[in-house]
């Protein structure tokens, strides 16, 4: 079963992909953009670089190609836990059309089996930002992650992905307690 755990910044993925990790020992645990060397590139050029968002969602695309022939398609037989998937990607590529990102992403990857969308509020969001320092992404603002958050929504409808969503404002043990829930009934 291959899980993605979706959510804009700050809204507490990496700190659950981390708790996780602690639960399902025998889960293979990947992000988006992977973790090659491209990957890890391609992160650093979004959060750091000065590229344009057609090319940012090229970058990504390419990578997320090789993503899926190298870990998701020789994997998709044991628990998959991923942080992102290719819903950030078409959430994130605004400079394209999102029927065209839709056709190419199911062309170069695959639907996660479920998703856990840890959603923000305003509020939240405003509060977390304000105690780091901003990335590329962050930089945009509020307005543009709050519709960074209403893509990713609108694309798993599209998609017509089973999700879940977490108010990730909850206690991280709580939100833990109700994706490990959810995972255990699809994997049980």
């Amino acid at each position: 079963m291959y899980v993605a755990i979706e959510g804009i910044d700050t809204s507490g993925k990496s700190t659950q992909i981390y708790l996780l990790k602690n639960i399902y020992k025998n889960a293979i645990f990947t992000q988006e953009p992977s973790n090659s060397d491209f990957g890890k590139q391609i992160r650093e050029l979004a959060l750091f670089g000065n590229l344009n968002n057609t090319t940012q969602a090229l970058l990504f695309m390419a990578d997320r190609a090789n993503h899926t022939k190298e870990i998701l398609l020789p994997n998709k037989h044991q628990l998959i836990i991923s942080d992102r998937s290719l819903i950030s990607g078409i959430a994130y590529a605004q400079s394209l059309d999102f029927e065209l990102l839709i056709n190419i992403n199911l062309a170069i990857s695959i639907l996660p089996d479920l998703v856990i969308v840890l959603e923000h509020n305003e509020d939240i969001l405003k509060e977390r930002l304000s105690k780091k320092k901003s990335d590329n992404i962050e930089q945009n603002g509020i307005k543009y992650l709050l519709d960074i958050q209403r893509r990713i929504l609108e694309s798993i409808d599209r998609l017509n992905i089973e999700h879940i969503k977490i108010p990730c404002y909850k206690d991280e043990k709580e939100i833990l307690n109700i994706i490990c829930n959810k995972i255990d009934s699809k994997i049980l």
